[in-house]
């Protein structure tokens, strides 16, 4: 999914320095923004008072929706680089188009994880006809220097690993939880898990003490570490952590986000991420002349043009403003 701001703000994201040492309970509200015609969305990272979890760098809750006589989700084609992005619905469909070829539906619970690494570009659209609810997340997951020049690619699992517990059911996105490894490729320390809980179900899931955590709250009536949280909100947990406990007042759908704590610094602005103002420009420019990402076949609209770069250069900020 795209960050289809006109008004695109930079925002530097990463390094150790404001990473919470300690188990904390830290409830960040969404900013909502308008995605085309008909989809708003909530947006949870980065956020005012904390830009990354781990490599996750971008959060987009959005839905449910009913979209029954809307077109839906409709994001022409439009570039990224230096980043991987994760689509996971709760309803609905989405249809995923790609430079690389790619053309794939993603349905509730399946994974669609596209690598971009040095430049893709894609589009994501409601199919026709579609379903009447439309309800999901959009993530974005940072890669790390090494890696970030990767080949694009484009990942589609349907089937996930799970873990259960008396009124839990736990699906693994990305790395590893209790024991479960989901299949999705990975190029930091890091796990995202969707959580569906059942009315009245009391459960303590097993953490890494090294890893820092958040909780983003999709449906229902939840207490996570005795917080309730409420569908569109997001709780960062810290680090320091071995498990945490979570209560259902109601049936409800959950989103656990965590990994190591990021090292580097990074330059996010737009739909790119990278380390300095002249690597963003570059970008910029390559995608405006239509070079580097490569094109989208089969999208009945014209790509997204860029927004202005601000007037100054883009300078880091660090993790948390």
């Amino acid at each position: 999914m795209s960050n289809l701001d006109r008004q695109a703000a930079p925002a530097v994201c990463g390094g150790r320095g404001f990473v919470v040492a300690e188990p904390v309970r830290e409830l960040l509200s969404p900013r909502r923004v308008q995605l085309g015609e008909s989809t708003e969305v909530r947006r949870l990272l980065p956020n005012l008072g904390r830009r990354m979890v781990g490599a996750w760098a971008f959060v987009d809750h959005y839905g449910p929706d009913d979209i029954a006589e809307e077109p839906g989700m409709q994001v022409p084609p439009h570039p990224h680089m230096g980043l991987q992005t994760v689509s996971w619905l709760h309803e609905g469909e989405v249809l995923h188009r790609d430079s690389t070829g790619s053309l794939q539906t993603i349905r509730p619970r399946e994974l669609g994880l596209m690598t971009s690494g040095r430049a893709i570009s894609h589009s994501e659209e409601s199919p026709r006809p579609h379903a009447r609810y439309l309800h999901g997340a959009q993530l974005w997951v940072a890669l790390p220097g090494e890696h970030r020049h990767v080949d694009p690619h484009f990942e589609h699992h349907a089937a996930l690993p799970q873990v259960t517990a008396p009124g839990l059911t736990a699906t693994l996105i990305l790395g590893s939880l209790d024991g479960a490894t989901s299949p999705g490729t990975t190029y930091t320390p890091i796990v995202g898990a969707d959580l569906a809980l059942a009315r009245g179900a009391t459960a303590r899931l097993p953490l890494d003490p090294d890893f820092e955590y958040a909780v983003l709250c999709m449906s229902g009536e939840t207490h996570v570490d005795d917080v309730p949280v409420l569908p569109g909100s997001m709780l960062y947990l810290g680090c320091g952590r071995t498990e945490l406990p979570l209560r259902a007042e109601s049936d409800a759908g959950l989103m656990l986000l965590g990994g190591e704590p990021f090292a580097e610094e990074l330059v996010m602005w737009w739909n790119l991420i990278g380390r300095t103002h002249d690597e963003i420009a570059e970008a910029r420019e390559a995608w405006m002349k239509g070079t580097r990402f490569g094109e989208v076949k089969g999208y009945d609209g014209a790509p997204l043009p860029a927004p202005e770069l601000p007037p100054g250069p883009l300078k880091p900020r660090g993790r948390v403003r």
